[in-house]
């Protein structure tokens, strides 16, 4: 380059970021920049001229840099700086030299701030490479998940100590064959034709598969795979390899074990619609013949002692075919078996019908059973079969419990949200706090003194009676504590009410015709 060229050239043309500070009341103010400095900056040299240093760095940076920049022009010497990790632009540079310029009369009135060049020998570059593939070669080897990298042509390449701990084969084993062979069979034809699609088409995938050990037992695996391209487009497979044969175990045992209980299941179904065949004919034949012996169908007993036997035989039978149906309509209801035969019904009727049936158990208790029935009720629409063994239910127990000459209130109305609402109430010896969850158990009777005297049953009755309200999409709810009685809340849902149907006074015509 010829001598005498001006200097601005050398400045334009330098290979590094240059900058001219100008020192003036004790700030920094930009006086020139070179083409490398504005790209790295990412401004223009006529917009930012003359402006404080500052409006090129952000706040961190702009501290360090004029801290260095006080220090070199006190000192009225050379400062050398290193970039920030936030330093800005594309262009990276390892630090800053800054030079003051001093004046004839000894005053740092400029700083010339250059940028080191990057060092752009292939040793520094060797270096970071080097210093990835031991990274990675690490986390390959310490990984405790199994690992596999297979080539074009499923060749086992590389593969990590973890795969060889788990599974018992040696590095030797494994190196250079064809991954298909310690697949087992049923799977290795599926391995085969996915290995090649996701080697040519570089696709990601995962699934179980199984694979053989060195010992010949069979390994359930979680894979993962990854295609990787490296130099002159040689694809390889990396697939990560989790160990799930003891979950797979487990998901067997329940899987074995669920169809046991579904077996039995069935079995204790079976058993009961024999048991239903079985105890219910010869019970139907007691009760009647019995019925037949109290009536004296054929004549007298003879001795006043046997119509009194007869008299237990009779309530003995009749006990215990309840029993039977009750355990049965459980089971039914378990075994979701029940279909609601569903229709529009007069509520208030039912409750009469069934507070009817009852009246000549709670006249022998001298029990008064009240109902409160809200007038104009709405038609329900319910299986009125279901709904009758509920009232049944609880209206049995409410007369079971309940002291001599108490009174029991059958209440039906509709509440705030337009839902029917049937509830029974006693004043009797009622059940503790703290056991209503265990009455609420099929098979849940609650012992203690206070219900000593008091006829036990199944213990299926409240259960029950739970079980068909919810079939229907209501919820029974339980009220009780020892001593003050027992309160129980039947809700229908606002779907199942229907509005009210006005039923027409029969005349004589209808009546005769019903005769007929």
């Amino acid at each position: 380059m010829p001598v005498g060229m001006d200097h601005k050239i050398f400045f334009e043309r330098m290979p590094v970021p240059n900058i001219i500070v100008e020192h003036r009341a004790g700030a920094f103010f930009i006086a020139s920049m070179n083409k490398k400095a504005c790209e790295f900056f990412g401004v223009q040299e006529k917009d930012i001229i003359g402006k404080p240093l500052d409006v090129l760095l952000d706040n961190e940076n702009a501290q360090h840099i004029t801290h260095s920049l006080d220090v070199s022009t006190k000192r009225q010497k050379p400062v050398t700086i290193q970039s920030l990790p936030t330093f800005p632009g594309n262009t990276q540079v390892p630090g800053f030299w800054i030079n003051p310029i001093v004046d004839d009369n000894g005053v740092v009135t400029y700083l010339d701030v250059i940028a080191q060049p990057t060092l752009s020998d292939d040793s520094a570059l060797q270096r970071e490479r080097d210093d990835a593939l031991l990274l990675l070669t690490s986390i390959f080897d310490v990984s405790e998940v199994g690992i596999l990298v297979t080539d074009h042509n499923r060749r086992i390449v590389k593969v990590n100590d973890s795969f060889i701990r788990i599974y018992g084969w040696s590095r030797n084993d494994l190196i250079g064959l064809d991954f298909i062979n310690i697949i087992t069979n049923d799977e290795q034809d599926l391995a085969r034709r996915n290995h090649e699609e996701f080697i040519r088409g570089g696709i990601r995938s995962s699934g179980e598969m199984k694979l053989s050990r060195k010992n010949g037992s069979t390994a359930n695996v979680l894979f993962t795979t990854a295609t990787l391209e490296l130099s002159q487009k040689r694809r390889f497979q990396v697939t990560t390899i989790m160990d799930i044969t003891l979950r797979k175990q487990m998901e067997y045992s329940l899987r074995i074990a669920k169809e046991q209980a579904d077996a039995a299941n069935q079995a204790k179904s079976a058993f009961l619609a024999n048991m239903s065949h079985e105890l219910r004919t010869p019970l139907n034949a007691i009760i009647g013949f019995s019925e037949m012996i109290i009536k004296e169908t054929f004549g007298a007993l003879g001795h006043a002692k046997y119509k009194e036997y007869q008299g237990d035989i009779h309530m003995s039978a009749k006990h215990l075919l309840e029993i039977i149906n009750e355990v049965l309509d459980m089971s039914k209801i378990e075994a979701g078996k029940v279909e609601l035969d569903e229709q529009e019904i007069d509520l208030g009727g039912l409750i009469d019908s069934v507070v009817r049936i009852m009246a000549n158990r709670a006249f022998s208790s001298a029990l008064d059973i009240k109902e409160i029935i809200q007038d104009n009720l709405p038609v329900l629409y319910a299986d009125p079969r279901l709904v009758r063994q509920i009232l049944i239910n609880l209206i049995t127990n409410a007369i079971k419990y309940s002291d001599k000459s108490g009174s029991i209130e059958v209440m039906a109305h509709m509440d705030d949200v337009g839902q029917l609402v049937v509830v029974v109430q006693d004043h009797g010896v009622g059940i503790p706090k703290d056991r209503i969850r265990e009455a609420m158990q099929p098979f849940g009777q609650i012992h203690d003194p206070v219900r000593a005297n008091t006829q036990q049953g199944t213990g299926l009755g409240l259960p029950l009676s739970k079980a068909m309200a919810e079939l229907h999409g209501g919820k029974l709810l339980l009220e009780s504590d020892t001593g003050l009685g027992t309160k129980v809340t039947v809700t229908f849902p606002v779907s199942r009410v229907r509005k009210i149907v006005e039923i027409p006074p029969k005349t004589a015509m209808d009546i005769a015709q019903t005769a007929e």
